[in-house]
C-alpha cells in the first residue's frame, strides 16, 4: 500500500509549480480580457477548480456507465486503473507546461525581451489554461482513486489512519517539490541556473518541467503493473467461484 501512497505524493509534487512558477509566467504575459481589465495571475487556478467541479459529475454520469459495459466491474474501473489514468493525464499536463514555456521564451526572444523581465511579452496568458485544466482532470481520476484505494486496502480499525495518510500526501508532496527546486538551484549553479529569481526569461524552466515529467514515469509504470496483477487476481477469484458453484 505504501508505494501507491507514495505515488500520490509525486502527483502533488508535479503540480506544486502551479502556485509559483506558473504565476511568474503569467505575470510576464498579456493578461487582458478586455481593454480595461486584466486577469490576476493567481486567479488562473480557477480553471483547475472548474475542471474538477465539472469532471466529477461527468465521470459519474458518463464515464462510469460507459466503462461498465466493457469491464463488467460495478465500479467501472479499479482504483489502480483510475489512478493510472490520472497519472497519465498529469504527465501530459507537465509536457504541456514545458511546451508553453518554450513558446513563451521564443516569443520573448522574437521581440528582444529576454533581458527585460518586467516587460509584458505579447503572448496571451490563456496559453497557460490547458495545463491548469489537465491538472484538474488528473485530480478527478487520481485523487479520488487514491483515497478509495487506501481505505479499501486498510483493515477496519485503520481506515482513519489511511484517510490521514491521504491528507499527508499534500504536505509531503509540496515539501518534495521544494526539495526538487532546491536541488535544481544547487546543481545548475548561479551562471546556468534553470530557475533564476530575477529573470525567468533567461532560465530553463522548460528543463525543470521535463525533469518533473521524467520523475512521474516510474510511478505510472508501477501502477500499471499493479493494476494488471489485480485484474489477474480478480479473474482467478471469479473462475474459482464459478467452479465452486
Amino acid at each position: 500500500m505504501l508505494p501507491v501512497w507514495g505515488a500520490g505524493i509525486l502527483l502533488i509534487t508535479s503540480h506544486s509549480h502551479l502556485g509559483s512558477f506558473t504565476i511568474q509566467q503569467a505575470r510576464s504575459m498579456d493578461r487582458h480580457i478586455s481593454h480595461n481589465f486584466q486577469i490576476p495571475p493567481a486567479s488562473l487556478s480557477i480553471f483547475t477548480v472548474l475542471t474538477v467541479l465539472m469532471g466529477l459529475p461527468l465521470y459519474e454520469r458518463i464515464f462510469l456507465p460507459f466503462a461498465r459495459r466493457f469491464t463488467g466491474n460495478p465500479a467501472g474501473i479499479t482504483c489502480l486503473q483510475r489512478m493510472g489514468i490520472g497519472f497519465a493525464i498529469n504527465i501530459v499536463a507537465t509536457i504541456a507546461s514545458a511546451l508553453v514555456e518554450i513558446k513563451r521564451k521564443a516569443v520573448a526572444a522574437q521581440h528582444g525581451l529576454i533581458d527585460q523581465p518586467t516587460t509584458v511579452i505579447p503572448i496571451s496568458v490563456f496559453w497557460l489554461v490547458p495545463q491548469y485544466c489537465l491538472h484538474g482532470a488528473a485530480e478527478v481520476f487520481m485523487a479520488v482513486g487514491h483515497l478509495e484505494f487506501l481505505i479499501d486496502q486498510s483493515p477496519e480499525s485503520m481506515r482513519s489512519t489511511a484517510a490521514a495518510l491521504n491528507s499527508l500526501t499534500t504536505s509531503f508532496g509540496n515539501y518534495l517539490g521544494t526539495l526538487m527546486v532546491s536541488l535544481v538551484h544547487n546543481y545548475t549553479g548561479n551562471d546556468r541556473n534553470w530557475l533564476p529569481d530575477r529573470n525567468l526569461n533567461k532560465g530553463k524552466l522548460d528543463y525543470y518541467y521535463w525533469l518533473v515529467t521524467g520523475v512521474q514515469y516510474k510511478p505510472l509504470e508501477e501502477l500499471t503493473e499493479s493494476s494488471k496483477e489485480t485484474d489477474v487476481e480478480l479473474a482467478n477469484n471469479k473462475n474459482s467461484s464459478s467452479a465452486a458453484n
